[in-house]
């Protein structure tokens, strides 16, 4: 079977080399693009407008108008739950179209958006959910702490311009985690995608603009992190900056919001663990860490459980059902309902993923299997074989760095305390999962383990839960009241009442 990207991609006709500024589709000012390749066969299957300091200064400018000018960000709850509203209801209409995008951006297979937290359901449902919390962003009253006749109350104001930059992993939903909640809020957006994975998010663009969403409230600037993502995070006249991807850049932005004091919400990524213990069902244990591991994405995920510690007592049965788990993925065609996990994203990160595979081998951790290219005609693709490592110390670099590929290292532990010690020997804080069938030992674990989100037996991301991490996983949350409410300031009122003066 041969490949075809480029032929899905002339299916689609989407026109790809424009900017989103103040209501106008737009080339760069000065004409220059950046080709696509897609990850599964080198084919070019796209030119995107790469957005000049001027380009990204014409976008801020214009959601700063829209915000300080436009009637945005004092509509009345009803206009922006019905934006919002509007805008999951095409999401749901689009689906087919958006799972095919999304594929052309990453070669994330088509059978991966069966799973809901990567699914066009789930983008659509985080409209849904911010558009309900709309009317409930609500202040309080507060009793006078002194007596007297006066009123102290609070308000929820939005936080203002807000530069939302999103990675090539989950496009849509992590284009949608920010997006959703900062419009619900009443904020201004200038929106830049990953270089790497344009299209579902450009369409999503078109699609809030159907829905109605006013001009200038959402811009988006196409590019690389040079000279596009650059100009864009040090812009004085944001109010916040919103940002996933690597720890390396989340420390360039938070340094960049520092000279302005702006705002800012960090998702960085983790070396989240899969705690086993030897009461556990190891068959499920073993098959969900490996998924999240190698299927869908092949490991490039923030919450990909790729260090899993095992109880001696079950090591030897979790390798066994690991290994074997490494089988079953298949790779290739993205549209292809037989292929199972994608291609790592660019030549950079695969050879970035087989230096660590080389990594562990000379830091001593025993390779299992896996770490080969596939040949033929999947040669041209950035594929390489699902690696176990067992025997792997906690202290090795194979277990301590994020390598965002499908690398799984395997480290023993003998009792609780030593589970715990090492599942929080990390700088990461992103996500755990506890495998146990003791529901006090679950508990235990739940509150000695420092990460963002901790699952018992399994693990799913939902819109209405708090998701974030603890340490260099980065700052505040999404998802929940909690997302919502970054996306806000907090203003208290004092009005005396009395003839005296408070």
């Amino acid at each position: 079977m041969v490949l075809s990207i480029k032929t899905r991609r002339d299916a689609v006709g989407l026109s790809t080399g424009e900017l989103l500024i103040d209501g106008v589709w737009r080339p760069a000012a000065d004409g220059r693009t950046w080709t696509h390749q897609h990850p599964a066969t080198g084919e070019q299957v796209g030119d995107f407008a790469v957005a000049t300091a001027a380009d990204v200064d014409a976008a801020v400018r214009a959601a700063r108008r829209a915000f300080d000018e436009g009637s945005w960000s004092r509509s009345r709850a009803k206009q922006r739950i019905t934006v919002l509203r509007r805008t999951a209801d095409l999401i749901r209409s689009h689906t087919d179209e958006l799972r095919t995008l999304q594929a052309l951006d990453n070669g994330v297979p088509l059978t991966f958006g069966d799973e809901y937290a990567m699914s066009i359901e789930c983008v659509a449902d985080v409209f849904d959910h911010h558009a309900g919390w709309v009317d409930k962003l609500a202040g309080e009253t507060l009793p006078g702490y002194q007596g007297g006749d006066h009123l102290v109350m609070t308000l929820r104001e939005p936080v203002g311009v807000v530069a939302a930059v999103v990675p090539w992993n989950g496009p849509l939903l992590l284009a949608a985690q920010k997006i959703a909640p900062a419009l619900a809020a009443g904020c201004t957006v200038v929106l830049k995608p990953s270089e790497f994975a344009t299209f579902a998010a450009l369409r999503l663009a078109r699609l809030l603009e159907e829905a109605g969403l006013p001009a200038g409230v959402l811009n988006v600037v196409t590019g690389p992190g040079d000279p596009t993502g650059e100009a864009l995070i040090t812009h004085p006249l944001l109010d916040k900056i919103t940002f996933t991807g690597s720890r390396a850049v989340g420390k360039r932005v938070l340094a960049a919001a520092a000279e302005g004091m702006k705002r800012v919400s960090l998702e960085l990524g983790g070396k989240s663990p899969s705690i086993v213990f030897p009461d556990a069902e190891v068959y499920a244990a073993a098959t969900l860490t490996m998924g999240t591991v190698t299927l869908g994405l092949s490991g490039q995920a923030c919450v990909a459980h790729s260090r899993a510690l095992v109880h001696r007592d079950v090591y030897d049965e979790f390798l066994a059902i690991a290994e074997g788990m490494t089988t079953l993925v298949t790779y290739g065609d993205p549209f292809d309902p037989e292929v199972t996990a994608s291609p790592l994203i660019n030549e950079r990160q695969l050879e970035r993923v087989l230096g660590y595979i080389e990594r562990g081998q000379a830091e001593g951790a025993r390779l299992v299997c896996g770490g080969g290219r596939p040949d033929g005609e999947l040669a041209a693709g950035n594929f390489v074989e699902p690696v176990v490592f067992a025997d792997v110390s906690n202290d090795a670099t194979i277990a301590r760095e994020e390598i965002f590929g499908p690398v799984l290292a395997v480290v023993p532990f003998t009792d609780e305390d030593e589970a715990i010690r090492l599942a929080n020997d990390t700088s990461y804080g992103l996500a755990a999962t506890v495998y146990t069938a003791d529901v006090k030992r679950a508990i235990r674990m739940a509150r000695a383990v420092r990460a963002g989100t901790v699952g018992i037996n399994g693990y799913q991301l939902e819109p209405h839960v708090a998701f974030g991490g603890f340490g260099q996983s980065g700052l505040g949350r999404e998802g929940g009241r909690t997302a919502i409410e970054a996306y806000t300031e907090v203003k208290t009122v004092l009005i005396p009442t009395g003839d005296e003066m408070m």
